[in-house]
């Protein structure tokens, strides 16, 4: 996923210009952004899915990016995804050193955990048991990103949370300057945290529904820890995407094509909030829309929107009847159980092909032999019964029976060797 580059305007603000007199400045939507690294989870969409949904951009790349990619990405805070590996194995996947490196809150979610404990020092071990489902986490110590989140209390009052895991392996031993923060009856570090760097894991998974305290967790790291601002909402997206119209189209022309659907509606719309009369779409009525659909794009664009539309009805030139289309070859079939189909087989040249009456293999004819084919009769028929000697006495062992279950051998690539199937 490639990186949105900043608008012009926010550029050209950001290096000393002066925003034009009467023109409100919009915000960079893209300034405060979040860098997700995939380590192949199933849910490495779902977490960039949430994370917009709190307002704040993001971006998935792949956890081999690089460290100057790391640098170049400008993140307010990093999320390693989960992802099927086991990381210890030599070559499991790993975090770019950079990201522990760029002084931003880190969060590891599942494997993302793991590699974390496992790269700064901590130990990775494989799991006793498995867990796969719903669990039960008990929050053990003070953390900034559990700390007020709880489902219920137990009688010794402490929170529980209701979370959704998948793993196999486990963090065995914490990395220096970490902290446990949560355990389950499996795993004695569910969740750890380093306060002063603010990096922080978690074993179970916050981005599905299933972890009933995930949304939080995640706004609380995103919008608190990281300290990237709600910037990321419909209104602003449109804005942003106005500034960079505007900037790329100048006081030219646009010709647009509009066909009433999604995507041409939308950049139609936009273009002419934002360029107004510069703007000239052209609608053509090909005749094959539903039924008012032609009045109805022209209703909404041309009446309502006020852009200016050429209409072309087209509808006139389709014809209104064509040829019947040819027939498919019709399947011929005789009064026995021997089928015959127009056409020769795959690698034979005859005219057609029988169906052995007993064990039901295809077989070539062999009716009109020629170079391609040196049967000199037809085999496997019902008139000459199971057990049939081969035909292809130049081509085939001769005697090798070619149907009821007997295996053939062939010296050569013939039509009785690519035909010799089960029908």
């Amino acid at each position: 996923m490639a990186s949105v580059p900043r608008p012009a305007a926010a550029a050209h603000s950001a290096a000393g210009g002066a925003t034009p007199a009467g023109t409100a400045a919009h915000p960079d939507i893209h300034a405060h952004r979040i860098l997700i690294l995939d380590f192949g989870a199933q849910y490495t969409q779902l977490i960039a899915r949430r994370v917009r949904e709190l307002g704040v951009y993001c971006e998935i790349h792949p956890w081999d990016l690089g460290d100057a990619g790391v640098r170049a990405f400008g993140a307010r805070g990093v999320i390693l995804s989960g992802g099927p590996e086991t990381v210890t194995t030599a070559s499991a996947p790993r975090a770019p050193a950079a990201v522990y490196e760029l002084g931003v809150p880190v969060l590891g979610i599942c494997y993302g955990m793991q590699t974390m404990a496992q790269q700064l020092g901590g130990r990775v071990a494989p799991g006793t048991e498995r867990e796969f489902g719903y669990a039960e986490v008990t929050v053990s110590g003070a953390s900034r990103l559990l700390d007020e989140l709880a489902d219920r209390r137990n009688p010794a009052g402490q929170a529980v949370l209701d979370v959704w895991m998948s793993h196999g392996d486990r963090v065995d031993a914490l990395p220096p300057g970490f902290s446990v923060t949560a355990a389950t009856g499996a795993i004695p570090f569910a969740a750890m945290s380093d306060e002063r760097r603010h990096f922080y894991g978690v074993q179970f998974h916050p981005e599905v529904t299933h972890t009933t305290q995930g949304t939080k967790l995640l706004e609380r790291f995103v919008r608190e820890i990281c300290g990237a601002d709600a910037l990321w909402s419909v209104g602003n997206i449109i804005e942003d995407a106005i500034a960079r119209l505007r900037a790329q189209v100048g006081h030219g022309k646009v010709l647009l094509g509009l066909s009433g659907g999604v995507d041409s509606s939308v950049v139609a719309a936009l273009l002419h909030r934002t360029i107004g009369e510069q703007l000239i779409c052209v609608f053509v009525d090909h005749g094959l829309l539903r039924l008012g659909e032609a009045e109805s794009v022209m209703s909404v664009f041309a009446q309502h929107l006020g852009a200016q539309v050429i209409r072309v009805d087209r509808a006139r030139s389709i014809p209104t009847s064509s040829s019947p289309p040819a027939p498919a070859p019709a399947r011929r079939r005789s009064s026995s159980r021997t089928t015959t189909w127009a056409g020769s087989p795959r690698g034979c040249a005859s005219s057609s092909s029988s169906r052995c009456a007993s064990c039901s293999r295809t077989r070539c004819a062999g009716s009109a032999p020629s170079s391609g084919c040196r049967a000199s009769s037809p085999i496997a028929t019902p008139s000459r019964g199971p057990g049939s000697r081969c035909g292809f006495s130049a081509r085939c062992a001769p005697s090798t029976p070619i149907c009821c279950g007997a295996p053939m051998r062939s010296t050569s690539r013939s039509c009785a060797d690519t035909t010799s199937t089960t029908a």
